[in-house]
């Protein structure tokens, strides 16, 4: 069962979801960038479902440098890019700390916001053998003080991983003309990159708990990004 650990990033207290698979190992990983929900009830799941097929999954808290804010939209406008790198670095580091992870073998795989972040990930860590993006919208947005520097989509020349992308066609961030624009990027840049999308699934398709849950949607793309990983992580099975 996926369970909180405690951490420290950046000075600050914080935390991690975490779950391992039964058994010794080493096994392949995968840290999860999360969503604006932070670590709720979707990501435990999230976290459960990938030990449950033989990863070690983490998933840090990017929220812990905030004070307490219900409002979703000044709890995004927060976040910093660096400070996701940090926490995102974080996760990975407590897979490696646990002895039981190959870490020749870790992808990095987000939705919404997260599927975002993990762009920003593998972008500059390129540890990272695999990318799985869930309807990542801000791409073309730089997560700075004053908004300037770098965006995820500025970032892709760097992406060295194979990348697998899902998107709804009643979705508004990213919309099908972002999806299009961020996948003909990846195309011209020589990325090994696959995607899918959804009609009649707008964003969020994929969360259980979420009013624009999309049962077969949901259903399809977490089938092919099981097959994806193991394609990438696990070559040998």
């Amino acid at each position: 069962m996926a369970e909180f650990i405690d951490a420290r990033v950046d000075g600050s207290a914080s935390q991690i979801v975490v779950a391992v698979p039964k058994g010794i190992g080493p096994f392949p990983a995968v840290v999860i960038t999360i969503h604006g929900g932070g670590l709720d009830e979707f990501e435990l799941d999230l976290a459960d479902k990938l030990a449950a097929d033989g990863y070690i999954a983490a998933a840090p808290d990017i929220f812990h440098r905030q004070e307490s804010c219900i409002d979703p939209t000044l709890r995004r406008s927060r976040l910093r890019d660096a400070d996701l790198l940090n926490d995102i670095a974080a996760g990975k580091q407590w897979i490696a700390n646990t002895g039981k992870a190959d870490m020749d073998r870790i992808a990095v795989l987000g939705h919404c916001m997260g599927g975002r972040a993990c762009y920003l990930a593998a972008c500059t860590d390129h540890d990272y053998k695999a990318v799985v993006s869930y309807y990542g919208g801000n791409m073309f947005s730089a997560w700075t003080d004053d908004g300037k520097g770098q965006t995820p989509f500025d970032r892709l020349p760097n992406l060295k991983a194979p990348v697998l992308a899902f998107y709804g066609n009643d979705d508004e961030n990213p919309s099908p003309k972002d999806a299009d624009k961020i996948l003909d990027e990846l195309a011209k840049l020589g990325v090994d990159a696959t995607s899918h999308r959804y009609d009649k699934a707008g964003h969020a398709f994929q969360n259980f708990s979420a009013r624009s849950f999309c049962e077969e949607a949901a259903d399809d793309s977490w089938s092919k990004t099981l097959e994806f990983l193991a394609k990438h992580l696990k070559p040998d099975t």
